[in-house]
């Protein structure tokens, strides 16, 4: 591998190695998002072990390794597919896009078929289309529900069930002075999935039962407006408008102790414990009109491995995935950074060695989670504009319904696009 200099600044910058433009069976280019904060935490240092360990193994072969921030990866595969000059093999948040092209390996002619039953079923129904596997699911995380027992005991209050519930004690919380007694993290980084974990906790979400979309529902339509009226407007989700909070910035609130509940996943779980704080976590409160036994889905996210399709390239790219996707290595990089396996076996050999009993509520979340409609050919155009827009539905001069509607139709004219 050859190496480029870059440095490191806010989070998410990135150490780069570049790759060569050769193709055919003996040289691999893989493009792959930066899941560290510092050199330290760098990604850089797990992909230059495990490409020596490849290459160890495969004398004469060459994988060249270029990274991303995840602000950028997207955007730079796009690039790099539009120019002709797409990589073997990228890790990133969508694929269906991709696979629409008809630019990308299935994983049938790569995989055996017993590596590809081995995926997490969740997980292999949103990297699928038409029944097809696509989307390779490399990790994962679900999200449950954080809340500070410090806080919570301080205000008498108790973990939430129903969203009264959860009403009843942010104004607990700011009775004794907590300066977010429910953190609202609707800003631009990722209010799709906070938007969501709401929208299931009602019956609701992205799509219908048919599988199109549907952001301007009834249910979903209520979320919202049961949001701004009980929890925004007397003042429950802290000093920053929703639509201007972003997830970091929740989750350093909530690790200054200045949080009640926070929606997390299962690094701040660990962030939060080296901090030495107590922190419970339960799944998302549902709506107190759901019917009783209803028991709706966290939400899970997943990152997907997808190979595009270049003349030679197949057998050498299935070998590389194959290597990839052994248990050891697909938790060495899972335990970096706090996230799921995203295979059966992973998983179970990960839970054989976890010393975080913490972790097995996030994996029991994830069996049956509800992932993003990441295989609508859409969802990355989609979801930026949830991201960019659904804070606004909570906003006090707001109508919910409007703004959704608005949002739908947004989403409709990038769905005939595609």
């Amino acid at each position: 591998m050859t190496a480029c200099v870059a440095a490191f600044g806010l989070l998410g910058s990135a150490l780069t190695a570049c790759g060569s433009s050769e193709r055919g069976g003996t040289k691999l280019r893989l493009v792959v998002p930066e899941y560290g904060d510092s050199p330290a935490t760098s990604s850089k240092a797990y992909w230059d072990k495990l490409t020596a360990a490849f290459t160890a193994a495969h004398p004469g072969k060459k994988v060249d390794v270029t990274l991303y921030p995840w602000a950028d990866i997207d955007r730079e595969v796009t690039r790099m597919v539009q120019e002709d000059n797409a990589p073997d093999v990228a890790l990133m948040g969508a694929y269906s896009d991709f696979a629409a092209q008809g630019r990308l390996y299935a994983a049938d002619q790569l995989l055996p078929i017993k590596a590809e039953a081995n995926f997490l079923p969740p997980l292999a129904e949103a990297g699928s289309v038409d029944d097809t596997l696509y989307g390779l699911p490399f990790v994962a995380s679900s999200r449950l529900l954080f809340y500070n027992e410090e806080l919570f005991d301080k205000a008498g209050a108790e973990p939430p069930k129903t969203w009264s519930d959860l009403k009843h004690a942010a104004k607990a919380l700011k009775h004794e002075g907590v300066l977010y007694p429910y953190a609202l993290p609707l800003g631009p980084e990722e209010a799709h999935a906070e938007a969501l974990i709401w929208e299931l906790s009602n019956g609701g979400g992205y799509t219908d039962h048919s599988g199109g979309y549907n952001i301007a529902s009834e249910q979903n339509t209520q979320t919202f407006r049961w949001i701004k009226d009980n929890l925004v407007a007397p003042g429950l989700t802290g000093p920053v408008p929703p639509a201007e909070l972003n997830r970091q910035d929740a989750f350093t609130a909530f690790l200054r102790g200045d949080v009640g509940m926070v929606n997390g996943y299962p690094s701040l779980l660990d962030e939060a414990r080296d901090k030495g704080m107590k922190v419970g976590t339960l799944t998302m409160p549902v709506s107190d009109t759901l019917r009783e036994g209803e028991t709706p889905p966290s939400v899970g996210v997943a990152d997907w491995m997808m190979a595009f399709k270049h003349d030679g390239n197949r057998e050498l790219v299935g070998a590389f995935l194959n290597f990839v996707y052994q248990d050891k290595n697909l938790n060495d990089f899972a335990g970096r950074y706090h996230l799921l396996p995203s295979t059966v076996t992973a998983t179970q050999a990960s839970q054989g060695t976890a010393t975080d009993p913490g972790t097995e509520q996030f994996l029991t979340a994830l069996r049956t989670a509800q992932l993003y409609p990441v295989n609508e050919p859409s969802w990355l155009q989609v979801s930026n504009t949830i991201k960019r827009n659904i804070g606004k539905a909570v906003a006090p001069s707001a109508d919910p319904k409007t703004v959704l509607e608005d949002i739908a139709q947004q989403v409709r004219v990038a769905a005939q696009r595609k």
